[in-house]
């Protein structure tokens, strides 16, 4: 069974919806009135894709995005001081069970490249190459079990694993402090905060049902904003209208009535929100949201997570598939420009949760300090081959304050299905209702699975 499947099969349903006494007509998307018209609010993947498929289909759509740009939080960038070079400042990876996506790619004509790495450790100030440095006998005996395991898990456990952390989990199995540390460095890069934080379900499931890079396989060649110019045209871009921030939806049995702060209007048959939670609480409904949604959606987190650039006029990692996990505030490294046969490179230095906070807050010269001094035990002080420095900090980004949706302690069985459910005549994507968080992969089908629905497959 699927594990979104499980989770909503497994939690309040609309059952639930029904029992607050909300006393709303039931949506009935597979109704014999044919839908002609689709209002899409949100411009990332899960409503490109939503758009796409709908249009496939001969139904008109019209796409309202808030920001001057498409994309959401895929945003390939050009470096001001290396302009040949292309970096992703939001999503990153495309997994080889991403089967939608690769699907794209090649409907497109868009080149996948192969973007694995081989992690590399600074820990206690001392350097550890790749191959070189390794958890405990007994960790890895457990690692390597995880699929076999979680396969055969009875369901009932599986739901209990909901009810504590990632972090408490591990520990209860009594590996040492050093796996433990290792994990939380690890593992917090996957989850965008410290996994103190994130539901032991959520965690097992992702680890257990992924490839064995964890879905950081592949990258699209030119950058991932390739794939959104490709569904942008396949669209048209006359249907996808910037700087149209929503205001407030009006929903009765005749469809929906979606109002701007610009002052334009929409009608359409039917909606698709598709924006992030953060940004769907700003918007005014009517007839209102049911409380228990408005509830889940307050609960609901998104990860903080911050990607700080810095382009190098010498590649002096040298190893094209070069990462490195550290126990300083830099966190985590990864070479950006891999397979880009340019002068030079860029590392991406990646912090998460309390650390990326951190690293956006002080001032550019502490940043920069901290973070090639993260690189010293390693290949000691690279600072003459610094071109330029940037930060994009996702903790702060207006539309979500969060790159990812993070399902905490007790989440997954109730926020999701109930994020997950119509209300009235609107369908609601993201990748905070996928599979798993963070991946385009899991946007992308969230926006197919809504516009699958309206047109009643």
């Amino acid at each position: 069974m699927k594990r979104r499947t499980f989770i909503i099969q497994s939690a309040i349903g609309t059952a639930a919806w029904k029992d607050i006494g909300s006393n709303l007509p039931a949506p009935n998307f597979n109704s014999s009135k044919k839908v002609k018209s689709v209002c899409i609010i949100g411009a990332g993947f899960a409503g490109l894709m939503a758009a796409h498929t709908l249009k496939e289909r001969g139904v008109k759509v019209t796409i309202l995005e808030a920001k001057n740009r498409i994309g959401g939080r895929v945003f390939s960038h050009h470096p001001s001081s290396a302009p040949d070079q292309v970096i992703e400042l939001g999503a990153e990876w495309v997994g080889q069970s991403h089967e939608l996506l690769i699907g794209l790619c090649k409907k497109f004509n868009l080149t996948l490249e192969n973007n694995q790495f081989e992690t590399h450790l600074t820990l206690n100030g001392q350097y550890f190459k790749d191959g070189k440095w390794s958890l405990s006998p007994d960790f890895d005996k457990f690692w390597a079990t995880k699929k076999t395991v979680w396969k055969t898990m009875p369901e009932k456990q599986k739901k209990k694993l909901d009810r504590t952390d990632w972090w408490r989990f591990l520990s209860d199995k009594n590996f040492d402090d050093r796996d433990l540390m290792l994990r939380e460095l690890m593992d917090s890069t996957d989850f965008g905060e410290s996994i103190r934080h994130v539901s032991a379900y959520a965690a097992y499931a992702e680890y257990a049902e992924s490839s064995e890079k964890n879905e950081m396989d592949l990258k699209i060649k030119g950058g991932n904003s390739q794939l959104t110019e490709a569904l942008s045209k396949s669209i048209g871009k006359e249907n996808i209208l910037l700087s149209h921030k929503v205001k407030n939806i009006v929903q009765n049995k005749n469809g929906v009535q979606v109002h701007c702060e610009n002052g334009s209007t929409f009608e359409a048959d039917k909606l698709i929100c598709a924006v992030p939670t953060f940004s769907l609480r700003k918007i005014q409904w009517a007839p209102q949201l049911p409380e228990i949604m408005v509830d889940a959606l307050a609960e609901l987190q998104y990860a903080r997570i911050g990607k700080f650039p810095m382009v190098f006029s010498e590649k002096f990692w040298k190893q094209e598939n070069f990462d490195m996990v550290t126990d300083t505030p830099a966190h985590y490294f990864y070479h950006a420009t891999k397979n880009q046969n340019v002068p030079g490179g860029t590392l991406i230095c990646y912090a998460t949760g309390d650390k990326a906070e951190s690293l956006n807050s002080v001032s550019p010269e502490q940043r920069k300090s901290i973070i090639l001094d993260a690189l010293k035990p390693a290949f000691g002080d690279v600072g003459k081959y610094l071109k330029e420095d940037l930060k994009f900090y996702w903790g702060n980004e207006p539309a979500s304050y969060g790159a990812y949706a993070l399902y905490g302690v007790k989440q997954w069985f109730d926020i999701m299905p109930t994020l997950s459910e119509p209300f009235q005549n609107t369908l609601f994507a993201g990748e905070h209702l996928a599979e798993w968080q963070g991946f385009m992969e899991g946007a992308l089908q969230s926006g197919k699975d809504a516009a699958e629905k309206i047109l009643g497959n």
